[in-house]
């Protein structure tokens, strides 16, 4: 089974886990060890940007 290419690039991957403290989590043992609490905040901040740059943007 395929798994669906990712929406979120990587560098906001990384940037939101350096707002969210586990950056380092990350990068020792990969996203597989990030708790699902946080995964739900990465996504949470992931969508608020994407409002703010899609709200900041011309029509």
């Amino acid at each position: 089974m395929s798994r669906r290419k990712g929406v979120m690039s990587e560098s906001l991957k990384y940037e939101i886990a350096r707002e969210l403290g586990v950056y380092d989590i990350v990068s020792r043992e990969g996203w597989g060890s990030v708790s699902s609490r946080d995964c739900g905040n990465l996504v949470r901040l992931a969508i608020e940007k994407a409002s703010r740059n899609s709200a900041s943007m011309p029509e």
